[in-house]
């Protein structure tokens, strides 16, 4: 992991309709919640809850400060503007130093322009692009990186067996596929051809799915709700 990333929030008394007013104000409303205690109404400057929901996702922890004290949580839901993208509104769970949390961290491709493929013109294209992982907080890492190094033809390919997890890192899934393919090599021209026959189709990136579950998940989720 790099540097902690750390977020100042103040708790706020604003909720349903009347958040739109602190919107306006450049302060983005948001809820922390976890095992123990009732979920807490918060709040923060735009500009600050940006950079973190930039920096960490849904994948890396945040040290949050409240009140002077300190919790430790990821970030679990991200509402933004459908229009504008801007963030809307954003549920932290508060989780113990010591608990071992799930979270979907991203798979990086390294050595790009490396590899005797591309050098031969070929082209690496990857397959998939993140992996539901579990290890406790200070153990889970920004992305999980695999070489491309060693591809050469097409008949190559990277599976979830050429990663190699580090320490404190498991799979969320015990009995986890290790044959799903990564990345796979193309001749240009049969993946020119490959994408005309699917007419351009693509799939909405945008599209984020809300991570909710549990009585916690729910009294945050419906908090959220109220306030869209």
């Amino acid at each position: 992991m790099g540097d902690k990333i750390n977020l100042t929030l103040e708790k706020r008394t604003e909720q349903g309709k009347k958040v739109a007013k602190l919107r306006k104000r450049g302060i983005v409303p948001g809820v922390i919640y976890g095992q123990g205690f009732d979920p807490i109404l918060v709040q923060a400057e735009y500009g600050p809850i940006e950079k973190v929901v930039r920096d960490a996702g849904k994948h890396t922890p945040v040290y949050v400060t409240l009140d002077g004290n300190q919790r430790i949580a990821m970030i679990k839901d991200i509402d933004r503007d459908p229009v504008k993208s801007r963030v809307r509104h954003v549920s932290f769970h508060a989780v113990k130093a010591d608990e071992v949390v799930t979270a979907e961290v991203p798979i990086r491709l390294i050595g790009e322009g490396e590899s005797e493929a591309e050098k031969a013109g070929l082209v690496v294209l990857q397959a998939m692009e993140e992996l539901e992982i579990k290890a406790k907080p200070a153990d889970l890492p920004e992305a999980l990186e695999v070489s491309i190094v060693n591809l050469a033809t097409t008949e190559d390919k990277l599976t979830l067996g050429d990663i190699q997890l580090p320490r404190g890192v498991e799979y969320a899934d015990a009995e986890q596929d290790l044959e799903l393919v990564i990345a796979n090599v193309y001749e240009p021209a049969a993946l020119q051809a490959a994408n005309e026959a699917a007419g351009g189709d693509a799939e909405d990136e945008s599209e984020v799915e809300s991570e909710k579950g549990g009585s916690d998940d729910q009294a945050a989720g419906a908090e959220e709700k109220s306030e869209q």
